[in-house]
C-alpha cells in the first residue's frame, strides 16, 4: 500500500499557510506545518505542527523527512525595511529546505512584478518591469528559486494570483471593503469601473494541492497564472449588495452607501508611517486595469478551480464573524507564523 505523500507548508499560520494547510490536509496529504519556535497550532487530522525556524534547515529536514513539496508562505511584515532584508532570507531558507529533502518548491506570487505599465492581460511570458521596492523583490526572489533549479537539485513551481481575500484576516477584502458592511457600507481603494485580479484563498489552495499532484509532468522550474476573479468595484457591489439583502443589513432593493479610500492622506501619513509608505507605492494597482491569464495552468489540471463571487464572498463574510452563518465558511487556524 502506498502511503499519502507528505507536504512541509513553511509558515503555516500565515494568511496562505493556513488556507494550504486545509488544503492539502483534506485532500489527504500528510500536512508538516512549520511555525515559529514557542508557537503551536490546533488539532487538524493529518496535520504536525513543527515550532521550528524555517532557517533551521538541519532541525527542519529532519522532522519533515519523505516531504515531497514544500510550499513557501513565509512572508514579512509589509514595511520596506522589512522586506528588503527578509525576503531574500526567506527565500534562501525555502531553497535550502527543498533542495535538503529533493522536493518540489512551491511559491504563490503576486502581480507586483509587472509594474504600472502592465497590460490588461497578464501572461506567464508578459515582460516584469517593476519600480516598486516589493515588485523588484518579488522578481529577484523568483529568479533565486529559478537558478537554484538548474543543477537538478530540486524542481520549483510559482503560481501567481491576485489580491486574496477568504480564509482569514490581512486583506484589502477584510480590513477596507467589508469592514462597514453590517452598517451598509461599501468603501472601495480604487475607480469602480477598473477591473483587477483577485485570488479566493480555498480555490487558490486546492489550485496548490492540484498542481503538486502533477508535479512530475512539469520541467524543473515553472511558472503558472491563477485567474482567480478579475472584478471591477461595480462587481463587488453587485455581489455585496445581494449579500448585504441576505443578512438584513439593507431593506430589499436599498443600496450600499460607497465610500472611497483616502489616497491623499495615506501618501502624506507615508512621510512618518513605514506602512502606509508600502501602501502608498501599490496604489497604481487600483488604477490599471489587469487580470491573470490561466491557460498554462489549466492545460495542466483540465479546469481552475473556482467559486462563484457570491458564494465566495459570503463564505469570506462568514469567517469574518459578520453574517448570521458565522462559521459556515472554512474553519479558521488562528494566529500568525
Amino acid at each position: 500500500m502506498t502511503s499519502n505523500p507528505s507536504v512541509l507548508v513553511l509558515g503555516g499560520r500565515g494568511r496562505f499557510g493556513q488556507a494550504a494547510v486545509r488544503a492539502f490536509a483534506q485532500a489527504g496529504w500528510h500536512v508538516l506545518a512549520q511555525v515559529r519556535p514557542g508557537a503551536t497550532g490546533p488539532a487538524v487530522p493529518g496535520v504536525r505542527w513543527l515550532a521550528l525556524a524555517p532557517d533551521d534547515t538541519a532541525a527542519l529536514a529532519a522532522a519533515a523527512e519523505g516531504a515531497s513539496v514544500v510550499v513557501q508562505a513565509l512572508s514579512p511584515p509589509y514595511v520596506h525595511s522589512a522586506w528588503r532584508v527578509q525576503v531574500p532570507q526567506l527565500t534562501d531558507a525555502a531553497i535550502r529546505i527543498s533542495r535538503a529533502l529533493g522536493a518540489t518548491l512551491m511559491l504563490p506570487a503576486s502581480v507586483y512584478n509587472f509594474g504600472a505599465a502592465m497590460p490588461r492581460r497578464l501572461r506567464e511570458d508578459t515582460p516584469q518591469a517593476a519600480a516598486t521596492v516589493k515588485g523588484r523583490l518579488r522578481i529577484a526572489s523568483e529568479r533565486q528559486i529559478r537558478e537554484a533549479t538548474l543543477d537538478g537539485g530540486m524542481k520549483a513551481v510559482v503560481i501567481r494570483a491576485g489580491d486574496f481575500f477568504g480564509s482569514g484576516t490581512g486583506s484589502w477584502f477584510d480590513q477596507v471593503m467589508a469592514k462597514g458592511l453590517a452598517q451598509g457600507r461599501f468603501t472601495y481603494p480604487g475607480a469602480l469601473d477598473v477591473p483587477t485580479a483577485w485570488a479566493y484563498l480555498p480555490d487558490l489552495a486546492r489550485t496548490f494541492v492540484e498542481v503538486a499532484a502533477r508535479r512530475d509532468r512539469l520541467p524543473a522550474f515553472e511558472t503558472l497564472h491563477f485567474t482567480g476573479h478579475t472584478l471591477t468595484g461595480q462587481d463587488w457591489v453587485a455581489a455585496l449588495t445581494e449579500l448585504a439583502w441576505e443578512e438584513g443589513w439593507l431593506p430589499a432593493g436599498g443600496s450600499l452607501r460607497i465610500g472611497t479610500f483616502p489616497w491623499p492622506l495615506i501618501r502624506l501619513g507615508g512621510l512618518v508611517v513605514p506602512t502606509w509608505q508600502a501602501l502608498s507605492e501599490m496604489a497604481y494597482l487600483w488604477r490599471t486595469p489587469h487580470g491573470l491569464a490561466n491557460e498554462r495552468l489549466v492545460a495542466l489540471l483540465g479546469a481552475e478551480p473556482h467559486t462563484p463571487l457570491l458564494a465566495a464572498a459570503r463564505s469570506a463574510a462568514d469567517g469574518l464573524g459578520l453574517t448570521a452563518r458565522r462559521g459556515a465558511g472554512p474553519a479558521a487556524l488562528p494566529g500568525q507564523a
